[in-house]
């Protein structure tokens, strides 16, 4: 109640202003040991059973903080601290660009949902690597999501991805490959798997030729047809990918409770939030259908509650994200969540959230 009345005050600012001044905030609380112990004491639900280890990592938690709230790296050292198991910071591209004019960032409060076109606004690969190279020992993993520079034409876009592996890679605990953004002139196109083994191969090569092999994995839309989500799984499997992240924003509108004019009015953008939920599950179950457990599937898209998180783990995610579900549900959504998801484990009987995964499949067959 305190938080949702905090939340209509915060809407009086613009979207984009409230975001800097609200990571400001989570920046310096958590820059400082003793608040962030108290950050961590307060967020956090540390607990063994939602212990998961994936492509080699260990994850404290199964829900991590999606793209595109931490753009540049600047808030590694944050978010393990406000009870996130992991995170993703990017999407990162090889060269600096400023993005979409504004305004780019726009609320559907009555729908608690999102619309960007942002356009991979970022500082380049370089200053991400140079803020990833002062992470804190002992932090979440931490993964780099990277995505083609605007003006690189679509035939460069392998060489250009590549060079953010390479700058990336070392210092990150997995890159995953976003070719799935709607705000980016052609993006979308690479999701064509002619277009994408070459630059799933770049990364893959660049990954490997920085030194130490990371987990590589790929991002893709909801809007997808069934048909290319599972001819993008397959490549997956082919390449040897870690993973699908799955899935980005919708460029769908249908079924708002946000009035049509105002829709209408904010114009072009990547829609996240409840709106793409019910889709996002619907890619999660055709995709551990088509794999199985031969990748590692990330949830994101919808999660508000701890009931469809156990959804989507039982649907086959082993891991989750959460960004829109961030804002909306506030400080202390980590800890709802978690504790939530530890509790339905529990009740059903797993001793580990890994014997939870896909068994929703089980169940059905």
């Amino acid at each position: 109640m305190a938080y949702s009345l905090f939340l209509r005050l915060l809407f009086l600012v613009p979207p984009e202003r409230i975001h800097h001044l609200v990571f400001t905030v989570i920046r310096l609380t958590t820059a400082f040991p003793p608040t962030r112990w108290l950050a961590h004491r307060l967020t956090a639900a540390p607990d063994p059973i939602l212990v998961t280890t994936a492509f080699g990592l260990r994850f404290p938690a199964p829900l991590g903080l999606a793209a595109g709230f931490d753009k540049d790296a600047a808030g590694v050292n944050a978010w393990g601290a406000l009870g996130f198991g992991f995170a993703e910071i990017g999407t990162v591209t090889a060269q600096a660009q400023p993005g979409n004019p504004a305004p780019r960032l726009f609320r559907l409060a009555a729908d608690h949902a999102l619309i960007n076109r942002m356009g991979f606004n970022n500082h380049g690969a370089a200053a991400a690597a140079g803020r990833l190279a002062t992470r804190r020992a002992g932090g979440v993993p931490i993964g780099a999501n990277i995505g083609k520079t605007k003006i690189v034409e679509p035939e460069h876009a392998a060489e250009d991805y590549a060079v953010s592996a390479r700058l990336l890679g070392p210092l990150a605990d997995f890159v995953v490959v976003n070719v799935s953004s709607p705000n980016t002139p052609g993006l979308r196109d690479l999701q064509a798997v002619r277009s994408l083994r070459p630059l799933l191969q770049a990364v893959l090569d660049s990954v490997a030729t920085a030194g130490e092999t990371k987990p590589v994995l790929v991002k893709i839309a909801p809007d997808l047809s069934d048909d290319d989500i599972d001819a993008v799984a397959d490549l997956a499997v082919e390449l040897g990918l870690a993973g699908i992240v799955a899935t980005n924003t919708t460029i769908r509108r249908d079924g708002l409770a946000t009035p049509t004019a105002e829709v209408e009015a904010m114009g072009a953008g990547g829609l996240s939030g409840p709106p793409v939920a019910d889709r996002s599950l619907e890619v999660l179950r055709r995709l551990y259908t088509r794999v199985g457990d031969r990748l590692t599937l990330i949830s994101v898209g919808g999660i508000e509650t701890a009931d469809q998180a156990y959804e989507r783990i039982l649907a086959g995610a082993s891991l989750l994200q959460g960004y829109t579900g961030f804002i909306y549900g506030g400080p202390f959504w980590t800890r709802r969540l978690h504790r939530g998801l530890a509790a339905r484990l529990r009740a059903d009987g797993y001793a580990a959230l890994a014997d939870a995964v896909g068994a929703a499949h089980t169940t059905a067959a």
